[in-house]
């Protein structure tokens, strides 16, 4: 007998069809279980299943967490009611989910300002000891004019009207569904009698809610006098004589939990929503070389590399090399990277595993008493895939070597641990090496993208940046191998630039751009963070190129601690990565052509 239970569940979310789903969002019950099965017209052992959706839509007014939009709230923060902050920021549903958003809180407070009323400073010390105490009003003491809130028990009372709203077994929500909790029922049908065998079985979601709305980010050029900033989604590619490259770490499915990211809402951090909304975001850019960092082996597969290839891109994968995680391989993350095959074609690829360098390193150098501290510290699983494309030209009918414009671009992903300063330091080096060979061997332009977990200043920063590191800098004195001495062997000839530098350039010469002061480092030249969580905040991501080739034409502008505050941290429901994307626009340099 099959099942009458027939929804389709993936993280808890039913057969809701995210890829073209505009408006809104839904969740089912995390204890909700049910198997794939024939579609409606189809009989099997001479039944089928009938599938009906239906709103649910009644009088009640139900207030939601302001954090966690499909859970009912329970708290409110008396601050918020005191400082005039909008009601609808105020609501949480948990203790905890209070606290976690704690300070986000405090900066909401601070924007409203001081209330001053008769009390004066009374009311000013209320908010004081509210402050240290962390005091949580529960909803049965609502203070404010905002409507009371009611447990949202879903029943068949009079006063509710259910809607049918579809009878196959997907279901994409609309506009009109917004507010109201969705019933998905599913009945097993005798395929001669059409009479039902047996009782309905059903499952009932969350409030459906709107979508977040996307949030442009603008190009701001910096190759020229005109720094006024375009929209991206403008539907512009890059202009003749450029190109535009993304490095971007997407953060892995894996790693998004909600022990780290708490203060994400659940179905935000879901894969199925985050996945289309990356996806979007990625589009959104329009780059014409994509490097991405952390991606699943399983998602390269199944996701990005099909819906990529739809938009016109080639893809290349390279996954880490140990099988960390529960021993399932198609969970290892890895980098891919993408590029149009209208603006480039492949040459070369090369595939470098960190853990192979380390292990014949090991073998040469290593002391006998020390192999076994050497494995536990530089056997790691990062990766670099490095290609060599060749850029389209416009004239086709041309065929010269002469007018060959090749371009070596690096993806990586470098040691996370923070005590590694020496693996990472060794890790950079080597890579460099490899990439000085490539490059002067045929003189070709590089870009080195990807998270490389050093923070600017470090060692490792300053041999991409400088192309040496001073003998006296702090991070040599990490190194119980002796993997470092000596010192002079760190360097490289290839003329690294950052891209991202160019706007610490910009400060106080255009004063629309005066913004760049709260987002860029004087002291390093680099922006203040790429990796925004409430556990840290720095700039571990960078976009490096030959300055001798290439040019920077434009920038993505960066995004400031106001819009950042306003999601507490990231990921959030606008962005689905920990990590800011980063997006640099190059020209080629006259003479590289002949």
């Amino acid at each position: 007998m099959l099942s009458v239970l027939h929804v389709h569940l993936s993280s808890s979310i039913p057969v809701v069809d995210f890829e073209i789903m505009p408006y809104v969002l839904l969740k089912l019950p995390d204890n909700s279980i049910c198997n794939d099965v024939a579609a409606e017209t189809a009989s099997v052992g001479g039944c089928y299943i009938r599938y009906k959706w239906y709103r649910i839509q009644s009088g009640r007014k139900v207030n939601v967490c302001s954090i966690h939009p499909s859970e009912e709230a329970t708290l409110q923060c008396i601050g918020c009611l005191k400082a005039k902050v909008p009601p609808a920021k105020s609501f949480h549903c948990t203790p905890k989910c209070f606290s976690d958003a704690w300070q986000h809180h405090l900066v909401l407070h601070e924007r409203a300002g001081s209330v001053v009323n008769e009390n004066g400073n009374k009311e000013k010390e209320l908010l004081g000891r509210f402050s240290r105490a962390v005091n949580i009003s529960s909803t049965s003491n609502l203070d404010n004019a905002s409507a009371p809130i009611y447990t949202a028990n879903i029943s068949e009372k009079s006063g509710e009207i259910w809607f049918e709203v579809g009878r196959s077994r997907t279901y994409t929500p609309t506009v009109d569904d917004i507010g109201h909790v969705l019933k998905f029922e599913c009945l097993l049908v005798d395929s001669t009698t059409r009479l039902p065998v047996g009782s309905p079985s059903t499952v009932t979601t969350s409030c459906v809610i709107p979508a977040p709305s996307s949030c442009p980010r603008l190009m701001i050029k910096v190759g020229g006098a005109d720094f006024l900033g375009n929209l991206l989604y403008d539907g512009h590619s890059s202009s003749s004589g450029t190109f535009k490259v993304l490095s971007y770490n997407i953060l892995a499915d894996q790693k998004a939990t909600s022990d780290l990211y708490g203060y994400c809402p659940s179905w935000a951090l879901a894969w199925p929503y985050r996945r289309q909304n990356l996806l979007k975001e990625i589009i959104g850019y329009r780059a014409d070389i994509v490097c991405l960092q952390e991606v699943q082996s399983d998602h390269f597969e199944e996701f990005f590399s099909p819906d990529l290839d739809k938009h016109g891109y080639q893809a290349l994968y390279k996954r880490k090399t140990t099988e960390a995680y529960n021993g399932n391989s198609d969970i290892i993350d890895g980098c891919a990277t993408f590029f149009r095959r209208d603006r480039f074609s492949l040459v070369k690829k090369y595939e470098f595993e960190f853990k192979r360098a380390a292990q014949s390193l090991i073998d040469a150098v290593i002391q006998p008493g020390q192999k076994q501290l050497a494995l536990n510290r530089l056997i790691r699983d990062n990766i670099a895939l490095i290609l060599v494309l060749e850029e389209k030209l416009s004239n086709h009918g041309i065929d010269s070597r002469s007018q060959r414009q090749l371009l070596c671009v690096t993806n990586t992903h470098l040691d996370v641990h923070p005590d590694h300063k020496d693996v990472k330091l060794w890790q950079m080096n080597t890579l460099l090496k490899g990439l000085e060979k490539i490059a002067l061997s045929a003189d070709i332009p590089m870009l080195v993208c990807g998270d490389f977990n050093s923070l600017p200043g470090s060692a490792s920063h300053a041999l991409l940046a400088t192309g040496k590191v001073d003998q006296l800098h702090p991070d040599l004195g990490v190194d119980p191998l002796g993997i470092l001495r000596p010192s002079n062997k760190l360097n490289h000839q290839l003329a690294l630039v950052s891209a991202y530098s160019t706007f610490a350039r910009m400060v106080g010469v255009d004063r629309n751009l005066e913004w760049l002061r709260r987002v860029m480092d004087p002291t390093t030249n680099e922006p203040l963070y790429t990796n925004y969580t409430r556990d840290f905040i720095g700039t571990v991501d960078y976009i490096f190129y030959t300055a001798g080739s290439l040019t920077v034409e434009s920038l993505l502008e960066l995004l400031d601690e106001d819009r950042l505050r306003k999601e507490i941290a990231l990921p959030s429901t606008v962005w689905s990565s920990d990590h800011i994307a980063l997006l640099a626009e190059f020209r080629w340099k006259s003479r590289m052509r002949s």
